[in-house]
């Protein structure tokens, strides 16, 4: 993969650049930037470096058409906040705005395009439908840079389409996710712990599957949790369970001890009434949970039992919650957890947040960034590189 310094000299060169910019809103109220922010760096150095930087990106699920409450809007103006400069905005990403706003940019400018996805060739199956977005996108521009970390796993028309197009490169974001991957992947420092945690374990499947062969621990939590607790013979009352995925969880349990992986799983959970930060909830041994509840946490007993398993452990990955996190009865399990992780990077070692919902959780508890090795922009992208899989915007760079 080429870095931006391969490009040569930029000044004046219209560049676009593919950053991850779906951030959450609540209205038009952004309720976390990381991902503005650790876009900064890349548009920064290259509107220092004199390039007129055309920013593109998405934001949430639109059906390829506009839809107001997924406009890039608010997203420009806090970009601007954290540049500390100008952004124009263009209301459409490959019509007359964005042109007139591409036209009109000067040396050291940034232009951000509106939702790629008000477009329905940035998603389509279609590959010509995809090459003739992509060709617009790429006509607007001399240079394409990736540093949209979290959509590198896509064969999209902004991500994989342009970079054939247009002379490419990875910005820095990308190059520092990818750095930190192999970091996991390519003899990690031991022990090596793997925490995962989220709703479904058929999402994690094929991830648990790889790192059986490359991590010392696997700690599991999350609602995905009980599909595990179903395998040893529990009961989970009304707790979220994948039925059809038990069997398969009960072959990694053989196959984790048979190769001397320790699976660690809670021995305790809050178990609830109902999925709501109002119900009746209170703390049960995993094999007593009633079966008229539903687990929505880990317990403190299996909170200090995870802190105990990471306090050794050089290098840590954790991706997806330990409960509920977003109602407060819900989230000590999660806060416990983030702190273990805290005195892992104290201790000198490797700790990095796999994205999503793990990343928006230590923010919304009162982390910061820099109490963790790395919080990684991409949860979807971590956990499919951690599987093996090529991801689609790095292999189409090395191509190019």
């Amino acid at each position: 993969m080429k870095s931006i310094a391969e490009l040569g000299d930029l000044r004046g060169k219209r560049v676009l650049v593919r950053s991850d910019l779906n951030v959450p809103l609540d209205g038009s109220t952004i309720t976390d930037d990381g991902r503005i922010r650790a876009s900064v760096p890349t548009i920064t150095a290259l509107a220092e470096a004199g390039a007129r930087v055309i920013v593109c990106a998405h934001l949430g699920r639109p059906k390829g058409a506009p839809e107001e409450k997924y406009s890039l809007a608010p997203v420009a103006a806090r970009l601007g906040e954290l540049l500390g400069a100008d952004v124009t905005f263009a209301t459409d990403t490959v019509g007359e705005s964005a042109r007139a706003a591409v036209d009109a940019a000067q040396d050291g400018d940034v232009v951000l395009l509106e939702n790629l996805r008000f477009n329905a060739g940035e998603t389509a199956k279609s590959a010509d439908e995809r090459a003739e977005f992509a060709g617009r996108l790429a006509g607007l521009a001399d240079v394409f840079v990736s540093d949209g970390f979290g959509v590198v796993h896509r064969e999209q028309a902004s991500v994989f389409d342009v970079a054939r197009l247009l002379p490419s490169a990875v910005g820095g974001l990308v190059e520092t996710e990818v750095g930190v991957l192999r970091r996991l992947t390519t003899d990690p420092e031991r022990p090596y712990a793997v925490v995962l945690g989220g709703a479904k374990v058929s999402d994690k499947l094929a991830v648990i599957d790889n790192l059986i062969q490359t991590a010392d621990r696997l700690l599991i939590g999350g609602g995905m949790v009980f599909t595990f607790l179903k395998a040893q013979g529990h009961e989970v009352g009304r707790s979220l369970l994948e039925q059809d995925q038990v069997e398969a969880v009960s072959g990694y349990l053989t196959q984790a001890q048979e190769r001397g992986v320790e699976i660690v799983l809670p021995v305790d959970v809050v178990a609830a009434t109902e999925f709501s930060a109002d119900a009746d909830h209170e703390v049960v041994g995993v094999d007593a949970i009633p079966a008229d509840r539903l687990g929505l946490d880990i317990g403190p007993r299996s909170a200090e039992l995870f802190a105990e398993k990471l306090a050794d452990c050089r290098t840590v990955f954790w991706n997806g919650p330990m409960g509920a996190f977003e109602m407060a009865p819900y989230a000590a399990g999660t806060q416990a957890l983030a702190a273990a992780l805290v005195d892992v990077t104290s201790s000198g070692g490797l700790t990095v947040v796999g994205g999503g919902d793990s990343a928006a959780a230590v923010r919304q508890l009162g982390f910061t960034d820099d109490q963790f090795g790395h919080i990684s922009t991409g949860g979807g992208a971590s956990l499919e590189y951690l599987e093996g899989k090529d991801l689609p915007g790095l292999t189409v760079l090395d191509e190019s």
